[in-house]
């Protein structure tokens, strides 16, 4: 019998469309736990969104988190195998950020381990709203338009993540895949299609890259991945088997095995069941 990895992305997929998890998926994943199977998530979000998301839903692995740029331990409340942005590199994004007249929120953490992220300089509606809907969160800190933030070489960054008009996101995502050593997602928000979104992380940081290494620590011989959007395409690509929801992205469901039920239907769920059954 092999032993299978599932992963899978959290929001448009595990999601639903009020960004919840189903209390039938939760029991699902919940049960398959239990009897062994080995479940977790992949996302961009931060353990401050997670943690709540899956208040209801056990798994055993550590979840993938800020885009594969560390791994949350659930059951320990810690973060492990953390990626960090050099301080060398960390100024020159800030310095292509300037020129395209973006002002990212950069992610870092403290001495104490805490998520702490820094905004400085002028903000969006979107940006705001992205403030307020996590500024009493328990596991993140923001500090905006301190002093602090203005510090050119933050120690131990881990992201800086930007929200904008996709035309100038765009550009910054291509400047700096040209000219500095770093990992760069840009994409449409889900949310908004006018709105572009950029994340920059240390090198070789990735969804994909990640879900290798959990593989690899829990000797999985098999690796099942669900996604919807373009960022979960290069773990689709290293999967055994690449399973897209029926609302994912026209590319996204081009490039995998199969397509499922929407992320409306408990999609994800019914099938990590249906497949568990089938490798026993």
């Amino acid at each position: 019998m092999k032993r299978t990895l599932y992963v899978t992305d959290m929001d448009g997929t595990l999601l639903d469309d009020n960004s919840r998890v189903s209390p039938e998926s939760a029991e699902i994943i919940t049960d398959l736990t239990r009897r062994g199977a080995l479940i977790t998530v992949a996302t961009a979000r931060t353990p401050a969104t997670v943690n709540p998301l899956l208040t209801h839903t056990v798994t055993s692995l550590p979840a993938i988190v800020m885009t594969g740029a560390t791994l949350w331990d659930r059951n320990t409340m810690r973060y492990i195998d953390t990626r960090f942005i050099s301080p060398e590199t960390s100024r020159l994004i800030r310095a292509a950020a300037d020129r395209h007249g973006v002002n990212p929120f950069i992610y870092t953490f403290d001495d104490k381990g805490m998520l702490t992220v820094y905004h400085n300089g002028e903000r969006s509606i979107h940006d705001d709203k992205f403030i307020n809907e996590r500024m009493n969160l328990p596991l993140k800190r923001f500090h905006i338009d301190e002093p602090a933030g203005m510090n050119q070489s933050i120690p131990n960054t881990v992201l800086f993540f930007a929200m904008g008009p996709c035309q100038r996101i765009n550009a910054l995502a291509d400047d700096l895949r040209r000219s500095i050593d770093c990992s760069v997602s840009n994409y449409v928000d889900i949310f908004g299609k006018d709105v572009g979104i950029i994340e920059i992380f240390a090198p070789e940081v990735s969804k994909a890259n990640a879900v290798k290494r959990l593989a690899r620590d829990i000797n999985a011989d098999r690796i099942v991945v669900f996604g919807d959007n373009l960022n979960d395409l290069p773990m689709m690509r290293i999967a055994d088997l690449s399973v897209a929801v029926d609302n994912a992205l026209p590319e996204v469901k081009n490039a995998a095995s199969t397509v499922i039920g929407p992320n409306t239907s408990h999609s994800v769920a019914r099938f990590i069941a249906e497949d568990f059954e089938r490798m026993q």
